[in-house]
């Protein structure tokens, strides 16, 4: 009987084993970050039909079109962001390279003129009444299979051939179908995501520095060669003379924040949305944000931002394991510096981009996987028991330390990263 159920068994006690080994959970999810992320998921619904219920009426006839999509897709949001909180961050890792493939699939979909075009690019692809955008599936995608890989090669992460090369491939091909959308936004973004996960692995400083330098002309290459981006930066350093044409839409987020003030025009009472901005619902929803609820409501917004990259970079430092602390890291970074781009482009700061306000600006696809990668982030911040060495799962030979750390006669590094691991206490957590 015992020889004619071999492999159900095998496979039944490997999969009970690897879930065994999983860090045992001893606390609950970062609740006042959960709580915040909610409530700027709230809030974006309010903004949303305040900043495109007239844009609504003259273009549908309908002034609660773009309202009901959204708080439809934030519901979703939300719901999604509760379960992936609940769902152990390390059984992600199977499906690193399927939904890597999956990101490179819908980009390559888009490229080759199968998507939904507007505004001179081609970044959706329409399921239904939704529109897809595969470069925020490619952002996250690029996220997972870093933490994945570096937590993997994390002996080897100093080595060229091995611990930078591989990363910097990959993340150049996504970067690639980005620029061929043309998306060069995204592109940006999935760039300083790879180039953070590796000085935060420990990745060579020279290595970096070196591919920045070179990917800086290549940069002002493909600026200085289109025009369309070249017209955004003569806009962002003159938007007053452009007024009329490429620095219409600054300039009109610039006075759309003057004409707040410190408190703001009132809710719903913003003059630009009377179809003088234009995206006033999506990427420039922080100038309606300044005009009605003044200096006081953006710089509410931009604590709140502020805090989750607080509390998101406090899960990195209290994760037990380097495939935790990179997912948080990349996540933090990915849903502040969206945050930020979109800010100081709105506010002249820096040229136009196509980014929106993360869990703010109306956009369905934009909204669920933001709101997933929270969802992935607060489970890492559960507080979590750290498993034995020789339990974890790990690349290295037998007895090979890390490179250039030294390990105690127990087998474990001492400083900053040992006291990082030990059981997170669960204060300031519920």
């Amino acid at each position: 009987m015992a020889l004619r159920m071999p492999w159900p068994l095998l496979g039944r006690s490997k999969l009970e084993s690897s879930r065994a080994a999983l860090p045992e959970v001893i606390g609950k999810a970062d609740a006042p970050l959960m709580a915040v992320v909610v409530g700027l998921v709230a809030f974006g619904v309010v903004m949303v039909y305040s900043a495109s219920f007239v844009y609504a009426r003259h273009i549908f006839d309908a002034p609660a079109h773009f309202l009901l999509r959204q708080a439809a897709f934030a519901t979703l949001g939300v719901l999604l962001l509760l379960g992936l909180a609940r769902v152990d961050y390390h059984l992600y890792r199977p499906l690193t390279y399927p939904l890597l493939g999956l990101a490179a699939l819908l980009l390559m979909v888009v490229v080759f003129g199968l998507g939904h075009s507007a505004g001179g690019a081609s970044r959706w692809i329409s399921v239904g009444p939704v529109h897809v955008q595969p470069a925020e599936v490619a952002k996250l995608a690029i996220i997972f299979w870093m933490a994945y890989s570096l937590s993997k090669k994390q002996d080897r992460i100093r080595s060229f051939s091995v611990g930078f090369l591989p990363h910097v491939l990959m993340s150049g091909f996504l970067m690639l179908l980005c620029l061929k959308q043309p998306d060069f936004g995204s592109a940006v973004m999935i760039g300083l995501l790879t180039f953070v996960l590796l000085f935060t692995a420990g990745a060579r400083l020279g290595y970096i520095l070196g591919a920045v330098l070179m990917a800086a002309p290549l940069a002002w290459l493909l600026i200085a060669t289109s025009p369309y981006r070249m017209r955004r930066i003569q806009a962002f350093l003159q938007p007053f003379q452009h007024r009329l044409d490429s620095g219409y839409q600054i300039a009109e987020s610039l006075m759309t924040f003057g004409a707040g003030g410190v408190t703001g025009v009132g809710l719903g009472d913003s003059r630009q949305k009377l179809l003088f901005l234009p995206e006033a619902h999506t990427d420039f929803i922080s100038a309606i944000i300044g005009e009605e609820l003044g200096l006081v409501g953006v710089t509410c917004v931009v604590l709140a931002f502020g805090f989750i990259v607080w509390r998101g970079l406090r899960a990195a430092f209290r994760s037990v394991d380097d495939y935790g602390t990179y997912l948080a890291v990349g996540i933090t970074i990915f849903v502040g510096a969206q945050a930020f781009t979109n800010l100081a482009v709105a506010m002249g700061m820096l040229p136009t981009k196509g980014l929106v306000l993360p869990f703010i600006s109306y956009g369905g696809s934009s909204l669920l996987v933001n709101c997933a990668a929270v969802g992935v982030l607060l489970n890492v911040s559960r507080p979590r028991r750290r498993l034995p060495d020789d339990e974890q799962e790990t690349d290295r030979e037998p007895g090979r330390a890390k490179t250039g750390q030294a390990r105690d006669g127990a087998g474990r590094r001492p400083g900053a990263r040992a006291n990082r691991r030990r059981s997170a206490s669960p204060g300031g957590e519920v």
